[in-house]
């Protein structure tokens, strides 16, 4: 593929185009910016899809003011990281110990018995992803309007939604892997 053919398959949100160069083409190049600007774990598929709404903002127009002086690769690697240096204060941090929630004193309701906040509690504990976890915990057990929490993260309506589809799957994959190892 050439260099106009994958701008124009971005810009026309082409799914084979964009999942081969995102997804097969730029691997090697994102894993190296992730290793260099980020000194803690980032999720792949999170770090395309901050990048993919930043370039699709405002009808692609970073796409669209791509002068084709260089190749797409080199534009695409200064342009990143720009961008994740900026941002990367603000993402938190995906292998941090501290929890992004308030912690709650653990208490037993008869013996053995857990309330439903502390099976909660655990199932977050095993989440790798913390920023998941603070996502879910602020859309539906605080109940926070959409539109505050992505100020407050300071990203996108779409980007908001995006996280919190796959918030909620890593939390049941965590609950059904939880299942499987306590329901014995």
């Amino acid at each position: 593929m050439t260099d106009q053919e994958i701008i124009q398959g971005l810009i026309t949100r082409n799914n084979r185009v964009t999942e081969e160069f995102f997804f097969v083409k730029c691997r090697p190049l994102f894993r190296s910016i992730i290793q260099k600007i980020f000194d803690y774990e980032v999720d792949y598929n999170e770090f395309v899809n901050e990048l993919y709404v930043y370039l699709m903002e405002d009808d692609a127009a970073k796409l669209r003011g791509f002068g084709f002086r260089c190749t797409i690769y080199q534009w695409l690697k200064v342009l990143a990281i720009r961008f994740f240096i900026r941002k990367r204060g603000k993402l938190i941090e995906g292998s941090s110990h501290e929890h992004p929630y308030d912690k709650q004193t653990i208490v037993a309701t008869e013996g053995t018995e857990f309330s439903a906040t502390d099976d909660l509690q655990r199932l977050f504990a095993q989440m790798p992803n913390k920023r998941y976890v603070y996502v879910i915990k602020c859309l539906i057990i605080d109940d926070w309007e959409p539109e505050q929490l992505a100020r407050e993260m300071n990203i996108t309506m779409a980007n908001l939604y995006n996280i919190k589809r796959r918030a909620m799957a890593q939390l049941t994959r965590v609950a059904l892997k939880d299942i499987k190892e306590y329901g014995k």
